[in-house]
């Protein structure tokens, strides 16, 4: 679903701009507010857009970045939904998180998702449910009936999606908590301290251990997202072995944030034609060699959807059926 839509409004990309707003961007200087700290992924993506955006927009406006790290980019996002000027000179790249913000943990949420204007995202994730070589479970049934040792990460997808896998599908995970990142816990798994994790990035596995898939040191067993990534075809998707309708709806609103997984956004009520900017030059960058290449030397890994699309995802979000966001709420509380 989503991704033919990207190619139909990709198409559409090279479509003319409003002329009225050709012009406006012309010696004016954009800010990119980046919700979190500086060094850090979502960081290193805004300045890598910095960067290079501007030449996409017509008058080559510069852009400048702004770290506005404060809870796990709810400053940032609440500072685009209610301070941020609305004229097109102001956008945020914001954690994934802030998707479900208002469903999951509302407390400081100032902002509706569905009033904000989304220009597009840098990259979609699909999350592995990995297994060692020499771990008891090596296939994706045998979750369902033995137990798999996997190192946690407090408050991310680490974490959360076993804990998720085993309210809403009934598996078997034992998640060993306080790791501080996947880094660590691959060393966990290395030295025999854990059999597996939960959840780690197709895109950072190859990246980051391209090792373990050459030499077969991890099965692949489970893999999650809206949408099977094409490059695992055979990997079983944790949708297709949910057993009730409610519960796969919980999982599809939790997996939404990985397909915008780096969502770029604007303020509401920005003009239109300004928007239209914004997305072009956006998805521009799919085409542009040199920002390509910034990337690959940056280690980043690209995967460009338009504004439209993720437009989609937060309709999903916003008209989620109660029964769903409760029993996803409740399962997050699972510990």
């Amino acid at each position: 679903m989503i991704r033919k839509l990207v190619v139909a409004v990709v198409a559409l990309a090279a479509a003319s701009l409003p002329a009225a707003a050709a012009d406006f961007y012309a010696g004016k200087q954009i800010t990119l507010i980046a919700g979190s700290s500086p060094g850090g992924g979502y960081d290193l993506m805004a300045r890598l857009v910095s960067r290079h955006l501007g030449r996409h927009i017509p008058g080559n406006p510069t852009i400048v970045v702004q770290n506005m790290p404060a809870a796990n980019s709810l400053a940032a996002t609440n500072h685009i939904a209610n301070v941020a000027p609305r004229d097109g000179t102001v956008f945020a790249l914001v954690q994934r998180g802030m998707l479900l913000a208002k469903i999951i943990n509302p407390t400081g949420v100032q902002f509706d998702i569905a009033k904000l204007n989304w220009i597009g995202n840098l990259n979609s994730e699909t999350g592995l449910t990995l297994a060692w070589s020499t771990a008891p479970v090596q296939s994706a049934d045998e979750l369902f009936t033995k137990e798999l040792i996997v190192g946690g990460e407090t408050g991310v997808d680490p974490e959360i999606t076993p804990r998720l896998y085993n309210s809403l599908l009934g598996m078997k995970f034992k998640v060993i908590s306080g790791y501080p990142g996947t880094t660590a816990i691959g060393l966990a798994m290395e030295s025999g301290e854990v059999e597996g994790v939960g959840d780690w990035s197709w895109s950072s596995l190859k990246l980051q251990r391209p090792e373990w898939l050459r030499d077969k040191k991890v099965r692949i067993l489970l893999q999650g997202a809206l949408e099977k990534d094409p490059e695992l075809p055979n990997v079983p998707n944790a949708l297709d072995l949910v057993k009730d309708d409610v519960s796969r709806r919980a999982l599809e609103l939790y997996f939404t944030q990985k397909t915008v997984a780096r969502p770029l956004v604007a303020p509401p009520n920005v003009p239109a034609d300004r928007i239209a900017i914004l997305r072009n030059a956006l998805m521009e960058l799919g085409q542009d060699k040199a920002f390509l290449e910034d990337a690959e030397r940056s280690r980043l890994v690209i995967g460009l959807l338009p504004g439209e699309a993720v437009e989609k995802v937060i309709s999903m979000i916003a008209t989620a059926p109660p029964d769903a966001v409760a029993r996803l709420v409740g399962a997050m509380g699972v510990q």
